[in-house]
């Protein structure tokens, strides 16, 4: 039986977080996994030495998505219950769309494409919402904009094909000890539901290597067999037709 496909992703790369996200690309470079998606902030203060230092890690096989825009928000602008909760639990203080309108997540998605463009970088296909929070923006919305593929929680929307398909995602930015369990457990769970699905996706954080689960997320690294993109691990039938909910 083929291994599943597994796109492996560094998020909140940006000026502060840059020396970690190397090392972070070095430690999947040691498991023979080197196309890795780096989701990188456009929003934060870069400077010519920044970008330089994004070339050579294209140039070392990564590919750019782009991640919100500042990845920071004023948790007293959020309004509604869903958002608060998701802020609580999940996204603390980073999900910039939630306090935003579907034309503002409309401007803040068509302005991050433009940043790479603006600084001699590849086009990505792939946009990440911080915290995977896309906040209330229609699908057909999202049809219109610059960005091929939209990463949720749940799965990766092909805005090209309109499908939906679902894929367990593992991470490991757990901070606390109760974070820790219900992570390492959920990653657990995930890990297996890959076997059936074909497919997993593995994100990764700046401080991991430093937190809880640093034994748990370097056993996954070496575990994954069938390193691929995100464009390639979109399956050739789309496995949902995309009847999904796409706000939080």
């Amino acid at each position: 039986m083929r291994s599943p496909r597994c796109a492996v992703s560094i998020h909140d790369v940006m000026p502060e977080t840059l020396s970690r996200c190397e090392k972070l690309f070095a430690q999947c470079q040691r498991c023979d996994i080197t196309r890795v998606t780096l989701l990188v902030v456009p929003g934060r203060t870069w400077i010519p030495d920044d970008i330089e230092r994004l070339k050579n890690l294209l140039s070392r096989g990564a590919v750019l998505a782009g991640h919100g825009w500042r990845h920071r928000i004023d948790t007293s602008d959020l309004r509604g219950f869903a958002p608060c909760l998701h802020s609580l639990l999940m996204s603390r203080n980073v999900a910039e769309h939630l306090v935003l309108d579907e034309n503002g997540i409309d401007a803040l998605i068509r302005r991050c494409h433009a940043w790479f463009v603006e600084h001699d970088l590849p086009e990505p296909a792939l946009y990440v919402p911080p915290a995977w929070a896309m906040g209330k923006i229609a699908r057909g919305r999202l049809d219109e904009l610059p960005f091929r593929f939209y990463e949720y929680f749940s799965g990766v929307y092909d805005s090209d094909r309109r499908c939906f398909v679902r894929s367990p995602v593992v991470g490991f930015e757990a901070d606390s000890f109760w974070r820790a369990g219900v992570v390492g457990g959920w990653n657990s769970l995930s890990r297996r539901l890959a076997g059936l699905s074909g497919q997993w996706r593995i994100s990764l954080h700046p401080d991991d290597l430093s937190l809880a689960l640093h034994g748990q997320l370097q056993d996954f690294l070496r575990d994954v067999e069938n390193p691929v993109t995100y464009t390639d691990l979109m399956p050739s039938r789309p496995l949902s037709s995309g009847a999904d909910e796409f706000h939080l």
